[in-house]
């Protein structure tokens, strides 16, 4: 189920129950502990390097290999282990759709 409302004030949105990393709406610091909104629950997710507005992060622990889910959808996999607050990018994401070799 999609979230209907997101908190103004949260730092980052979560769209849906599925997502693994949420999208920051202002640049964070590492070191930063962040209070995002999580199907209506406050997750405390603590900030490992500095990121970019619009950039994402991972909201849990991701293992090698498993899908990164944004707005409910997978939108690659994880091509190393990345820690909750770890910055999510082309550096640790591999995309996955419209790979000829991913058929």
């Amino acid at each position: 189920m999609a979230l209907e409302t997101f908190d103004r004030e949260s730092p980052a949105i979560v769209m849906h129950e599925k997502d693994n990393v949420c999208t920051l709406i202002r640049p964070v610091q590492a070191g930063e502990e962040l209070i995002i909104d999580v199907q209506g629950q406050p997750h405390t997710v603590l900030i490992r390097q500095d990121t970019p507005f619009g950039h994402k992060i991972a909201i849990r622990s991701i293992q090698a290999g498993e899908h990164i889910y944004k707005y409910g959808e997978s939108i690659g996999m994880a091509s190393v282990d990345i820690q909750a607050g770890e910055h999510v990018h082309v550096h640790n994401l591999e995309g996955i759709r419209g790979r000829g070799d991913r058929a």
